[in-house]
């Protein structure tokens, strides 16, 4: 029971609804800008530019991608790249790293690989959570010069799995209040995935003749719930914004739909990290695999949990309800 919960994979995608951002917003959005906060299952290359092994701008990573390897941690886009296409954007979010003048307009992706809730999350040089709401301040204040006006917006350690994940979710509802207190009204929050059935999770502690490590399964269920409430919570006393919870375990879980022919082992051969080695040539059938590494999904499954998000094929898929409601509201 001592499993070290260190590398959370959660992440948080806030739809910003701009009164001064409706003259140049392309009519076909359903948003007029489109925010991204998370780790290496949201990060587009922020991680690019740092001192980590977290980095993934090298073949074979996006051998399925326009652009080749250009951060993303999978062969192709990203849960968060076809997400920005449901709601109508022309062109991906760029990352907070490369975006520059006016291609801030429409959003930015602040997502770092091995970032998380905590500081001290991730081994190696990272963007926890913190520095990106930071980093938004200043996006705001570029967003203001670039306008011409005043930008306004129209309404870890070893410890039991509770131990760790009180703190956890409060520090997780602190960051989400100060999202808010930046003009955040429309915010999609997704819960943690299938952690356990990870190849990593179950090469390196091993299953007991279950199919998943059931300890990290455990800790992804209770975090869940707990935001789930963290959702309510906010409902309930910020009532010019809304929050919703996408249950990306259940999502996650209803991606075996898919029939995938392998959902035990990567599709790349990959390094005692977990990542892909570089230059090597990865499996063919990518569309038959689940995983892409050691720890993150295919393209496959990234488009089916980007639509499962955006148009919930189950009520539990999302609470209250999906992103393609939450974008109808008129808040």
């Amino acid at each position: 029971m001592g499993v070290e919960i260190s590398k959370s994979l959660w992440w948080v995608v806030a739809l910003f609804m701009v009164q001064v951002l409706q003259q140049i917003a392309d009519g076909n959005q359903q948003v007029h800008c489109h925010f991204i906060f998370g780790d290496s299952l949201a990060d587009n290359g922020n991680n690019n530019f740092l001192d980590t092994l977290a980095k993934v701008n090298y073949s074979p990573y996006g051998i399925d991608y326009l652009y080749g390897p250009t951060g993303r941690f999978t062969n192709g886009r990203a849960t968060i790249d076809v997400i920005a296409e449901l709601l109508g954007f022309e062109n991906f979010i760029p990352s907070f790293a490369t975006a520059y003048g006016t291609d801030i307009l429409f959003g930015v992706n602040y997502a770092s690989g091995s970032a998380g809730i905590r500081n001290e999350t991730g081994s190696s040089e990272r963007i926890p959570l913190e520095k990106p709401l930071e980093n938004h301040q200043t996006t705001i204040l570029r967003l203001a010069d670039i306008l011409g006006t005043k930008w306004y917006y129209n309404t870890s350690q070893e410890c039991t799995l509770e131990q760790f994940a009180q703190p956890l979710i409060q520090q997780c509802a602190q960051q989400l209040m100060s999202l808010h207190d930046y003009g955040a009204r429309k915010i999609a929050l997704f819960g943690l995935g299938l952690i356990g059935c990870t190849p990593n999770a179950v090469e390196k502690y091993g299953t007991n003749g279950s199919i998943c490590v059931e300890i990290m399964e455990e800790a992804s269920l209770l975090f869940n719930k707990k935001l789930k409430s963290v959702v309510e919570e906010l409902n309930s006393n910020l009532t010019d914004a809304k929050f919703i919870y996408i249950n990306y375990y259940a999502v996650g879980a209803d991606s075996s739909l898919l029939d995938f022919k392998d959902t035990s082992s990567g599709c790349c051969t990959v390094a005692s990290d977990g990542q892909c080695i570089a230059n090597q040539i990865p499996c063919k059938n990518r569309t038959e695999y689940a995983f892409w590494d050691s720890f993150h999904p295919t393209e496959a499954v990234n488009k089916f949990i980007a639509e499962s998000s955006y148009s919930a094929l189950e009520p539990s898929d999302a609470y209250p309800f999906d992103i393609h409601n939450l974008v109808l509201l008129n808040l």
